[in-house]
């Protein structure tokens, strides 16, 4: 097939194909000179789409594109499913099929064909895939026979989001998978199911497990989660459902706990001295008044950690338990460090507090409590009185932006604008493009987490306008009642 047809197959816009004509016949071209290996390691930091784009470059880059050893499909990245369907056929036609795959990172943003996904798995197993991440919508129990029988996967991602607008129907994990050269799990939206006496044990069987990663998972027919696992070094858990069941940890070898969510719960186990940092991010559900006592167990249970990392939420949640300050601490004592993250505070954290602090402060005539709450924080190192405090104003669109270079405004445009100092126009073109891009890429960033602030910010006032006017409609209702009974004018 020639490279033309291929460019076709592959959707690749007529006017990125015209820039090849630009191409000077004195120019050097350093890019092309590099070895294969250098080249291809720079792909392999590129989505699946640009990475097909540079075949039009030059004669040099037709077909290097297919001896990638990544594949990066996201639909995001496509105008439209059908283009995306299209493109991830063709690929898989077109890539060179003597290639191992080291990674294939598959995300569909919606529902997707079974056929598509289990060609899509078919491919990566059949060229010894090594890190396998899928991110989809719906069923998937057509693929994790496939999945069980994959002896080279040493890092692997399944991600499924229920069907419809709600969290219904989380898919079974297998209560085995073959996978003895496993060394990252991440799981999500998972139901674990109970293997015998009340218990379920889902990880036993990866012997080489270092990182776990459970996210938005569940148990059935089952009181207890048990994580047996004598390599397993870093675990992360993100929790948010008022489900309650109990997490036995057996991992002597884990270092590393965090938790993102409602913390509900219990943690215990035998082998937990060897936990040395811990991040938890802990909130409340608006329908639960009750504090969620096991956050306080939690951090007596890890009783040896030496890096404590919580949000002001979390701070807030604790608060919640009464009579805390009166307690004494029977852990922490070997603290060195304690990182106190601000942030704002959730829709449903922020009514649980309202509900259960407003009286008391506005009888008390105080001032409604600042994000930290008075106390907390000696309370947590009172043990170790000469841990360092630090605390992190990460209130501004939550720290969303902090991983984001500062704009140049006053650097880019200057010098888009200031005389040519390169020879060749075509260079000096290019040149002032890539720079442009640059700039328009990081004003997209920007815009994009601004408006996802601004959604969160609208569906919270949404949800407080709901309760205002459930609130206004029960006032109502108790007056006429009232005036019926004649104790109202």
């Amino acid at each position: 097939m020639s490279n033309s047809a291929v460019e076709d197959d592959l959707m690749i816009p007529s006017k990125l194909r015209k820039t090849k004509k630009l191409k000077q016949g004195n120019e050097e071209d350093n890019l092309s000179d590099l070895p294969d290996c250098v080249i291809l390691h720079i792909l392999s930091f590129l989505n699946a789409k640009e990475a097909v784009r540079t075949c039009i470059l030059s004669n040099r880059w037709k077909n290097v594109w297919k001896c990638v050893p990544t594949l990066v499909l996201h639909s995001s990245d496509f105008s439209t499913f059908k283009n995306f369907t299209k493109f991830v056929s063709k690929i898989l036609s077109h890539r060179d099929g003597t290639i191992a795959l080291q990674e294939l990172d598959f995300e569909r943003v919606g529902s997707i064909e079974p056929h598509l996904l289990k060609r899509i798995v078919n491919y990566a197993f059949s060229h010894n895939v090594q890190r396998l991440g899928i991110s989809v919508k719906g069923d998937i129990c057509h693929i994790l026979p496939c999945v069980s029988s994959c002896r080279t996967l040493t890092s692997l991602k399944l991600s499924v989001s229920p069907k419809g607008r709600h969290n219904y129907g989380r898919t079974l994990f297998p209560k085995s998978l073959d996978l003895p050269a496993l060394t990252s799990l991440h799981l999500g939206n998972f139901v674990f199911c109970a293997s015998d006496k009340g218990r379920t044990e889902p990880f036993s069987g990866f012997n080489k497990l270092n990182s776990l990663v459970i996210d938005n998972c569940t148990v059935k027919d089952a009181q207890i989660l048990c994580i047996l696992s004598e390599t397993l070094v870093n675990l992360t858990m993100r929790n948010h459902s008022s489900d309650v069941y109990k997490i036995e940890l057996s991992a002597p070898s884990l270092s590393t706990f965090a938790f993102t969510g409602t913390p509900y719960q219990k943690l215990c186990g035998s082998n937990l001295s060897s936990v040395k940092q811990v991040n938890i991010d802990a909130e409340m559900l608006s329908n639960y008044t009750e504090p969620p006592l096991v956050l306080l167990s939690w951090l007596l249970e890890l009783a040896n950690i030496k890096s404590l990392t919580v949000s002001a939420s979390t701070l807030q949640v604790l608060s919640l338990i009464p009579d805390l300050l009166k307690d004494k601490l029977t852990s922490l004592c070997n603290l060195k460090s304690l990182r106190v993250q601000l942030k704002p505070l959730s829709y449903g954290l922020s009514m649980t507090l309202r509900t259960a602090k407003l009286q008391k402060e506005v009888k008390a005539g105080q001032e409604p409590s600042s994000p930290i709450p008075d106390g907390i924080v000696d309370f947590l190192i009172q043990n170790s009185p000469s841990a360092e405090v630090d605390i992190i104003d990460s209130s501004r669109f939550g720290g969303t932006f902090d991983h984001l270079p500062p704009f140049p405004v006053s650097s880019i445009f200057p010098q888009f604008l200031q005389p040519s100092s390169c020879e060749s126009v075509v260079d000096d073109l290019r040149q002032r493009i890539q720079q442009l891009e640059q700039a328009v890429l990081q004003v997209q960033q920007y815009i994009q987490l601004a408006h996802e602030e601004i959604s969160r910010e609208k569906e919270e006032m949404s949800a407080i306008q709901g309760h205002m006017s459930m609130l206004s409609k029960t006032l109502a209702a108790l007056k006429r009642q009232m005036q019926t009974m004649g104790l109202w004018q």
